[in-house]
């Protein structure tokens, strides 16, 4: 018994590479609404998609999503990146020293440059880092030596993600919204032959009241992964919540904000949720201002059709069964903790990023693989890229994944 125990451990260490796998394909099921992917987009000559990446809990660098980027530009064929990368140094205008993280842009286009993508990459984590060095000392190894193998490695990714959850509940969660509608604001306010090359600075009101045309032009959509997911819902929400209240200083400093407000409430924003985990930071939070009222607020005869934030935002949520930090967005808490002036719709994505390997009949996936793998996951790139349930599905989603569409009338067909 103990030799047969050994040998289980040794597997798990070595990520199992000895033992026999459960199958030769990775499970994939896909359930709510069809959706069109990134592509779609891109392929409109007449604008420019824009796509912002928001990164979640641990420490990340400027360039972390590089491998997607590059899987997504594979699968639409966007096989020419700019010469230079664009990075800005987001700050606050009101207070310079303040430090809100970094926006890195690259430019994706075919051949012709016909087909257009911006890449937008938020890394907001030294926000955290400071508060987060009180744990360091337990990664040193006057503590780390005493565990085993394996349980240091978890005690290292536990000691760089969970803190950023709390933290973001606490005091630096205005900062991290900050973040993010800087960022917004960028890709609203500016094309690529506008943004500066490297930057310290805020984007200010001015930018802001010139956004205008390109949201009535361009293409908008974000990538998130893990407490991503909860910033980008939230951020939206405080950029709604400033724009309409009659009370707040930026709307009377805004001289067109009436129009602006008009303008992004005609936007469509799908939203690809990596590692999702919305359910999970909404424990101890109240409940959004409106909930429950989709249709008064999202169908055109709806009574508050006028009061809407968006014009729809396209949800679609993935998650692997074996990340015990992601969950997928059931129906009902879509209608009773999201703002119904979102106009959210739900795509739920459960698919094996990490392989269940077997051994004496006990099945074993690692846990920080199932919560980080989707960069690399050919089904995930195919997914963004070119969606499901359209003539654009990728083969190897058609192939690798079992669907059960929601169609209009709310009835499931596979």
């Amino acid at each position: 018994m103990k030799l047969m125990r050994l040998f289980i451990l040794v597997c798990c260490i070595t990520l199992l590479n000895g033992c026999s796998r459960f199958g030769d394909t990775r499970p994939c099921q896909i359930k709510g609404n069809s959706f069109e992917g990134l592509f779609p987009l891109v392929k409109d000559t007449t604008s420019t998609t824009k796509v912002l990446m928001v990164h979640g809990v641990g420490r990340h660098i400027p360039g972390y999503s590089t491998q997607l980027m590059q899987g997504l530009s594979t699968e639409m064929a966007l096989n020419h990146i700019s010469k230079i990368t664009k990075n800005i140094d987001l700050t606050d205008a009101l207070d310079p020293t303040r430090k809100l993280g970094n926006l890195r842009i690259s430019r994706l286009t075919n051949e012709d440059k016909s087909h257009q993508l911006l890449f937008y990459e938020l890394t907001w984590s030294e926000i955290t880092a400071t508060e987060k060095e009180v744990l360091s000392y337990d990664n040193s190894g006057e503590h780390s030596f005493r565990r085993a193998t394996i349980n240091n490695v978890l005690k290292k990714f536990t000691n760089d993600t969970f803190p950023d959850q709390m933290i973001y509940l606490g005091d630096r969660q205005e900062d991290i919204l900050l973040a993010f509608s800087l960022s917004l604001c960028w890709m609203a306010s500016k094309q690529w032959d506008d943004l500066p090359v490297t930057s310290n600075q805020a984007c200010t009101l001015e930018e802001l009241q010139s956004a205008i045309g390109g949201m009535k032009k361009d293409h908008y959509a974000f990538i998130s992964h893990s407490l991503g997911s909860r910033i980008i819902i939230d951020g939206l929400q405080r950029i709604a919540a400033l724009l309409t209240n009659k009370e707040s200083k930026i709307r009377k400093q805004f001289d067109n904000v009436d129009e602006f407000v008009q303008t992004f409430q005609q936007l469509r924003m799908p939203i690809f949720m990596l590692a999702n985990q919305l359910p999970l930071l909404q424990l101890g939070r109240k409940l959004p201002e409106v909930t429950g009222q989709r249709d008064a607020y999202c169908r055109a005869d709806g009574p508050h059709y006028n009061s809407r934030i968006l014009s729809e935002t396209d949800i679609i949520a993935f998650s692997d069964p074996n990340d015990v930090i992601s969950y997928e967005i059931s129906y009902e808490f879509m209608d009773h903790y999201l703002d119904s002036r979102l106009c959210v719709d739900t795509t739920n994505i459960n698919l094996n990023v990490a392989e269940v390997i077997g051994a004496f009949g006990i099945g074993f996936a690692n846990p920080i693989e199932a919560h980080n793998g989707y960069h690399t996951d050919e089904r995930v790139i195919a997914l963004i890229a070119d969606g499901v349930g359209n003539e654009n599905t990728s083969p190897i989603v058609n192939e690798r994944c079992t669907t059960l569409i929601t169609d209009d009338k709310g009835i499931i067909r596979e």
